[in-house]
Parts: C-alpha cells; sequence; structure tokens
C-alpha cells in the first residue's frame, strides 16, 4: 500500500494528512515538533513527502525531512490550488489544505528535486537577489522619467545610485561563487560557447537549473516550461501554450534566444525558417529558446563545447 504525506506549513504549526489512512495530526514548527513529525513519518514508509511553498517558511522543515531520508517534495501552491477547485473543495482551512496537498501529490506523482546544498543555495539566493534589485532600479528609473521636482529628482538619483552600487556588488559575488567552484566554472565555461550565450545566461542557468546535463530533452524542455501543451475537446482543438517549470530559467532562455536569433547561425537558419513558415515571431522565438536549452544540455550531458553543425 503506498503511502502519500501531505504538510501544510504555516508560521507556528505543521499541518499533516496521510493517505490512504486518512490519519491527520499537527506538531508544532520547532525543533521539537520537526523531530517527532521524523519519526512518525519514518515509521509510514510514504513514497512522498509533499510541502506546498509558502515563502520560505517550508524551507527549514523540508530541510529537515530530506535529512531524514524521507522522499520531500516542495510542491507549487498555484498548481494545488486549481486542483482544489477541480475537487470541488472550495473551503480553506490547514486541514483541508494538508488533505488537498496529499491528494494531489497521489494524483500527480512530482518527481523528488534533491534539495540544494549549501553552494547551490546561495547561488539561487544570489540570483534572486539580482533580480529583486533589478527590479527596484526599473522602478526607479521610470519614477524618475516621470519625475520633475528637483528635490525627487535627487532623492531618485541617490536611491539609483545606491542600487546601482548594490548591483555590482551582487555580481562579484555571484561571480565570485561560480569561480570558486571547478564544476560550476567548466559548465559556465562550456555553456557560453554556445553563441547567444553569455556570462548571464550561463550563471542564470546554474542557479536556476542545476540539473541541466543529466536530464532527457522532454524533462528538460518541462522544467523550464518551454514544452507545448495543447487544449483540447472532442473534436475541438485549440492552440498551443507554453507554462509552468521555472520561469526564471524560461526568461532567462529567452533573453539567450533573441541574442542566438541573430548570431548563432543555424539558429538564426531555424528562425527564419519558422518566420517564413508562417509562424507568429513569439512562437518562433519559443522554439529557439527549446531548442538552444536541449543543446545547452547536450553540451553539459557530454562535456564537450558547442561546435556548428
Amino acid at each position: 500500500m503506498e503511502v502519500f504525506v501531505g504538510i501544510d506549513v504555516s508560521k507556528d504549526r505543521l499541518d499533516v494528512h496521510v493517505l490512504p489512512s486518512g490519519e491527520g495530526f499537527s506538531v508544532t514548527h520547532e525543533a521539537e515538533g520537526l523531530s517527532r513529525l521524523v519519526e512518525r513519518l519514518k515509521g509510514l514508509s510514504p513514497v512522498t513527502v509533499a510541502l506546498e511553498a509558502t515563502g520560505g517558511f517550508e524551507v527549514v522543515a523540508a530541510g529537515m525531512l530530506a535529512s531524514a531520508g524521507l522522499p520531500v517534495v516542495v510542491v507549487n501552491p498555484a498548481q494545488v490550488r486549481a486542483f482544489a477547485q477541480a475537487l470541488g473543495r472550495r473551503a480553506k482551512t490547514d486541514r483541508v489544505d494538508a488533505w488537498v496537498i496529499a491528494r494531489f501529490v497521489e494524483a500527480t506523482r512530482p518527481p523528488l528535486r534533491p534539495l540544494a546544498a549549501a553552494e547551490q543555495q546561495l547561488l539561487s539566493d544570489l540570483a534572486t537577489r539580482r533580480r529583486q534589485i533589478l527590479q527596484m532600479l526599473t522602478a526607479e528609473r521610470q519614477r524618475l522619467s516621470r519625475t520633475l521636482e528637483p528635490r525627487l529628482k535627487k532623492s531618485l538619483m541617490r536611491l539609483i545610485r545606491a542600487l546601482e552600487k548594490e548591483l555590482g556588488q551582487i555580481d562579484t559575488d555571484i561571480d565570485q561563487a561560480v569561480r570558486a567552484s571547478p564544476v560550476w566554472r567548466r559548465k559556465a565555461d562550456l555553456m557560453q560557447t554556445v553563441p547567444g550565450v553569455g556570462k548571464l545566461t550561463a550563471r542564470a542557468l546554474l542557479a536556476e537549473m542545476p540539473e541541466l546535463g543529466s536530464l532527457d530533452r522532454r524533462q528538460a524542455a518541462a522544467l523550464a516550461g518551454l514544452a507545448p501543451f495543447t487544449r483540447q475537446s472532442g473534436r475541438w482543438r485549440g492552440k498551443s501554450f507554453i507554462g509552468g517549470g521555472r520561469p526564471q530559467a524560461r526568461g532567462a532562455l529567452f533573453m539567450a534566444a533573441l541574442s542566438a536569433s541573430r548570431f548563432n547561425p543555424p539558429l538564426k537558419v531555424f528562425h527564419q525558417r519558422l518566420i517564413a513558415a508562417g509562424k507568429p515571431k513569439l512562437v518562433a522565438l519559443v522554439a529557439v529558446a527549446r531548442k538552444l536549452l536541449l543543446i545547452i544540455n547536450a553540451i553539459l550531458r557530454d562535456q564537450t563545447p558547442w561546435k556548428a553543425a
């Protein structure tokens, strides 16, 4: 009998639901409570223990469960909410949420993703902080362009200069983190042999998709959210879409695809052929991004630099 566990995480408490037994219980969200949870779940030998991503509250619990050898996965809350709506579960309580999470992983069987090591987590956190600073810079620059009052302009310029300085420091920290790891340095160098893939793209993929090089084609495309899916009902067939996966990795690949569609000869020809066939520009760019991802994945898998066909 396969056992699935759903855990709803809050700041002070973890609510747990076990399938198929239907058992439910709670533990406190601190060391003693987590220790009791680990011992209790070990006795159940679950197939999957799932926690919903809750703004960081889940990190300590997931880490402790994983370090105890339990099969842990952190699931996307938007997907869980959509699943709950499909089940007709409109009520939202911690115990109901734990049940829904357990039902979700029982139905979808999401792949387990090993927790990042400390160095990988640091690189991911630095990449996240870089995005946050860029967003703040963009917002402040837009405000500056709309402001006429001199005193406000001076205030905005001071903040912009401070953010630019912090961005430079974050870039230095990321560069030092990559250079400190021979494995990351080798991966980054291999990725940058591909025309269109620069240092920022390589750093982003190291942070957001550390699994690259160990995936097959379908897994890589799905993980980046570049695998197309189609809405279909009976004879009606809708348009294909992309989505899900890791949006930050997808964004980095889109930027690289813009460059590759101009400066990478085989991908430039591929892009032009799609446009000539009547494909919308965005669809053609998505196809280039997907092809670029598969090239990078193969290069890292084979540990061989880019060679134009």
